[in-house]
């Protein structure tokens, strides 16, 4: 798991997925691209005609966390990666959940993989809250001792929506919510059980996150809290190979 194949040909990539590591593609210039099958797709870490960005990958360990937690309600399955490689996948079983999870690697440039099975014959309460705690709990786990981190974000407006977050990624947690709707539901999840998403997501993070946003399509709402998040969390989550500091006065996260 912590060796690579690095080559130029499929049958690089291939011996990869043989061996049961990773690979790393060399592109190269003027070449198009070759159609990898999906285990092939799987076992890719990295693709990149430049060297250098190679070298920086493999001297940078990967910041990733992995976190299964079941219940009596719900039986979820989290995956991360803060550096954005690795495969994407998001079924919760709440279609327009997913869609706004989805959001997430989108825009913090993440990859994750986020399955969960739950009682929604019961409702969508456990769903929601349990995807939050152990999404948050994985997120924390990734960073690991935060050094070199941005560890604050902020962002974004959306069509005729006004979104904002600001996060602190510094371990105390607090959270502040300012946003109103006007429908019960959007798709097939309560638009109630956003604020105790992210409610949830931010205690298991231990962040400081604060979001608000206006606007008259509450469509756009949700979207825009999701995608203002994530921009947030891209800013903060980034990490700086120049300086492995930790993003404190007190020499402390």
């Amino acid at each position: 798991a912590e060796s690579f194949v690095i080559g130029d040909r499929p049958t690089d990539v291939q011996l990869a997925v043989n061996l049961g590591c990773r690979a790393i593609f060399l592109e190269t210039p003027g070449r198009p691209m070759p159609e990898f099958t999906a285990e092939q797709q799987a076992a890719l870490a990295l693709s990149t005609p430049d060297w250098a960005e190679i070298a920086r990958f493999l001297c940078s360990a990967e910041r990733t966390a992995e976190v299964k937690r079941t219940t009596a309600e719900t039986d979820i399955h989290i995956r991360v990666n803060l550096d954005g490689y690795g495969p994407t996948h998001i079924d919760t079983g709440l279609k327009f959940f997913d869609h706004m999870l989805s959001q997430l690697p989108h825009h913090a440039g993440i990859a994750l993989l986020c399955e969960c099975r739950g009682d929604l014959e019961t409702d969508e309460h456990h769903t929601m809250e349990d995807v939050a705690i152990a999404l948050g709990d994985a997120l924390r786990q990734a960073l690991g001792d935060k050094r070199g981190i941005g560890r604050y974000g902020f962002a974004l407006p959306m069509d005729e929506c006004d979104a904002f977050a600001d996060l602190d990624l510094g371990g105390r947690i607090d959270f502040a919510w300012e946003v109103n709707f006007t429908r019960e539901y959007v798709g097939d999840t309560p638009t109630e059980m956003y604020k105790h998403f992210f409610h949830s997501l931010a205690c298991a993070l231990q962040a400081n996150l604060h979001l608000r946003a206006d606007g008259e399509n509450n469509h756009h709402l949700i979207e825009g809290v999701f995608k203002a998040f994530a921009r947030c969390l891209r800013q903060a989550i980034a990490r700086n190979e120049n300086d492995r500091s930790l993003p404190s006065s007190k020499g402390v996260l």
